[in-house]
């Protein structure tokens, strides 16, 4: 009789047993009463235990509030430890966390609201009138958590259920897999509303796996993520996520001030700084005003826009020669990686494929989309669209097949964007086939902000592109042809302020008034042109700002 292998208990541990949960259950016991967070706003600093303990108690409550396995927990929170504390709360009763973006309209929020039928929403006292809008337009109406805020008849402070819930320590199911769903990101889609990105344990894992690997980060670092952590770059990179995963300590910053975050770096003994390209200007710049002791930085990690040389040089001069920048989506995170050992020669590329993640440039076609194995020659001169396929990905949307069959194809993401790349797999991204605008970080897509404009009277077509900026990578500027009587800028910025469905940070700054537009032959809006006009525009001085 032949022997043969039976991967069966291999099969059920991997799919039951191997999650994230687990894995912050080990840190537990590993690490009890090393630092988990260390919070400067408060002073306070929690260990390991004493984390566990908290998260025990805020998963009972969620319990308690009727949250069971696959029942969604929204939660519009600054980095605060009461986001980390939800984020691990909702993945030990099988729930499913959704942080989402605190700088949201009442509209977009609303939105969110419908689409993930939460259980509890959770918010602070800052953004409490427009969450509670937010719930007003909802469809349904969640059990309300606030913090620092008003309570009331469906409003309850967040620490008061957390301390009166149940001593119950609830735990995961013991038929958990961990391909469920355990965290709901939210992107913007073509329209501009968001749109769901669904995360299973496995890919938190995962996740956490590529940063431990890529830093690479130890149970030792200390870790300060400038961005938001509800962006899959502040949680997943330098965040929560990988720092409990490998037994390390995150440092929350509420709001990001260059200053504070190098004087944190020197007090707190902060081994990585993670942000934006724009903030690592940002840092620069104050270093070099006041220069802070950060010996103890063993990196700083970028992702969103490419570095340029002369910045690259300047920051490895200036803050830390350990510069690394990462590309990716919300769909797959981070597949490609530049390290410093890649500067500042590949500076202004994206870096090769992250160790686990398969990357390709590949020919673009007017009536289908290119195969993987169809891509663009290595010669770091011909445009294609960059695609991926990643652990690290959920390959698909929530509640959006639609979506799905737009993105996916033969088994990889096709997120949109252009790139070159060369022989050595190099990647430089070139642009965006979606036209979408990137500013400080937030993505803003031209068609929600037009819409918007377009219901203007005086408005007959307008076209929303980016223009660079030193501070924010990008601002919107919008190219209006008239209708009528026209209309004033201070008008349009009157009209998109006091839209509920459009966020402050996608509101038009600037404005030029034009006869015509560029056009396809069919009538489409040429963006990438008025978007190469509006450059011209803007060195010439020919945009307007409103004045009010």
């Amino acid at each position: 009789m032949r022997k043969v292998y039976d991967p069966q208990r291999f099969k059920e541990y991997f799919e039951g047993a191997f999650t994230y949960e687990a894995g912050f259950r080990r840190n537990i016991r590993r690490y009890g009463n090393d630092s988990a967070i260390l919070d400067p706003e408060t002073g306070r600093n929690w260990t390991y235990a004493e984390l566990d303990a908290d998260v025990a108690r805020t998963a009972s409550a969620l319990a308690e509030a009727g949250v069971g396995r696959g029942d969604a927990v929204v939660y519009q929170l600054p980095n605060c430890p009461e986001f980390a504390i939800l984020y691990l709360a909702t993945q030990r009763i099988a729930a499913v966390s959704v942080p989402i973006n605190y700088r949201l309209s009442a509209g977009e929020t609303s939105h969110i609201l419908d689409d993930s039928s939460p259980k509890v929403f959770v918010y602070t006292g800052k953004y409490q009138q427009t969450a509670e809008h937010a719930v007003e337009l909802a469809a349904d109406t969640p059990t309300e958590w606030v913090l620092d805020g008003r309570t009331g008849e469906n409003v309850v402070d967040f620490w008061n259920a957390v301390e009166t819930a149940p001593d119950d320590h609830p735990h995961v199911p013991e038929d958990f897999s961990t391909y469920e769903e355990s965290t709901r990101l939210y992107t913007s889609g073509t329209t501009g509303m968001p749109k769901g990105v669904p995360l299973p344990s496995l890919v938190e894992v995962m996740s956490a796996h590529d940063v431990i690997m890529h830093f690479p980060l130890s149970p030792d670092d200390r870790t300060l993520n400038t961005t938001p952590w509800f962006h899959r770059g502040g949680l997943y990179s330098g965040g929560p996520n990988p720092v409990f995963y490998s037994g390390g300590s995150v440092v929350p910053m509420r709001a990001f001030d260059p200053d504070k975050a190098l004087d944190l770096t020197e007090e707190l003994g902060i081994t990585f700084l993670i942000g934006a390209p724009v903030t690592l200007g940002m840092l620069a710049a104050a270093q070099e005003r006041r220069p802070r002791d950060l010996t103890t930085l063993r990196g700083i990690v970028t992702m969103g826009a490419p570095l340029s040389r002369a910045d690259a040089i300047r920051y490895q001069e200036v803050l830390t020669p350990r510069i690394f920048n990462g590309y990716g989506t919300t769909e797959t995170f981070w597949n490609t990686f530049l390290r410093p050992e890649d500067l500042p020669d590949h500076a202004g590329s994206a870096g090769r494929a992250s160790t686990d993640d398969d990357v390709a440039v590949v020919r673009i076609f007017e009536d289908r989309v290119a195969t993987p194995e169809e891509t663009a020659a290595q010669d770091n001169t011909e445009i294609g669209e960059v695609i991926m396929r990643s652990p690290k990905s959920g390959f698909s949307y929530y509640n959006n097949p639609d979506r799905d069959e737009e993105k996916f194809h033969y088994g990889w993401l096709y997120p949109g964007d252009l790139a070159t790349w060369d022989e050595q797999g190099f990647v430089t991204v070139v642009g965006r086939k979606d036209d979408m605008i990137i500013s400080g970080g937030e993505n803003i897509h031209p068609v929600q902000v037009e819409e918007v404009l377009e219901e203007h009277p005086g408005v007959a077509s307008a076209v929303v592109v980016g223009v660079s900026d030193p501070h924010w990578g990008q601002r919107v500027a919008a190219y209006i042809i008239p209708e009528g009587d026209g209309a004033a800028p201070e008008e349009l910025d009157e009209l998109c302020r006091a839209n509920q469905r459009l966020a402050d940070f996608k509101r038009p700054r600037e404005y030029r008034f034009v006869d015509e537009v560029p056009l396809t032959p069919t009538g489409k809006k040429m963006h990438y042109k008025v978007a190469e006009i509006a450059a011209e525009d803007d060195a010439a001085g020919r945009l307007v700002r409103p004045q009010n």
